[in-house]
């Protein structure tokens, strides 16, 4: 098993390439059978789930379109419970097929948040799909429709997620050693 040590942190391997890779085109081919004729709009939330969404949409096998947002609710290893957006939305989503690409879904308040502000614009139907989801840490009810893992508690790195903006051009993805 590899290691890393981002700043003051060991992180150790928990997800390889390779099965990173097979879930979202798994994902992929999912999102393009269950959407096809929609158009849909893939809303990806940055900064964490850039790479994520740019594997993803090289899986899709119907037309689509990308816009981003920046939402941020992490001060290094441990979430603050406060939501900042830093960068909101500048498409028309009334009436569209929104699917919100997120790199991680830990408690939900994020989510929740972003799904309230979305419903105001009227879209014909929001789904979510995320690289990781923690069903341990989930406080708040939502639909996970599009999962490629559950995972555990563990706070990891790679993949476009960070330790305190460090480890997102990671290839795999690491969970913090104890």
């Amino acid at each position: 098993m590899n290691t890393v040590k981002i700043k003051d942190k060991t992180f150790q391997t928990s997800i390889t390439e390779e099965e990173i890779r097979q879930r979202v085109k798994v994902l992929g081919q999912r999102l393009s059978k269950d959407l096809e004729g929609k158009n849909p709009l893939f809303l990806s939330v940055l900064n964490g789930a850039f790479m994520f969404t740019a594997d993803l949409l090289r899986e899709m096998t119907i037309p689509c379109e990308v816009s981003f947002v920046k939402l941020a609710s992490y001060e290094g290893a441990v979430s603050t419970g406060k939501v900042k957006k830093l960068i909101g939305l500048n498409v028309d989503i009334s009436g569209r097929t929104v699917v919100i690409v997120e790199d991680i879904v830990d408690t939900g308040h994020t989510m929740r948040q972003m799904m309230e502000s979305l419903t105001l614009q009227h879209p014909a139907s929001i789904h979510i799909c995320t690289l990781f989801v923690k069903p341990e840490n989930l406080e708040v009810d939502l639909n996970i429709e599009y999962a490629a893992f559950e995972i555990p508690k563990a706070f990891i790195v790679g993949y476009g997620l960070d330790y305190d903006q460090q480890g997102r051009q990671l290839k795999e993805v690491y969970a913090l050693a104890e």
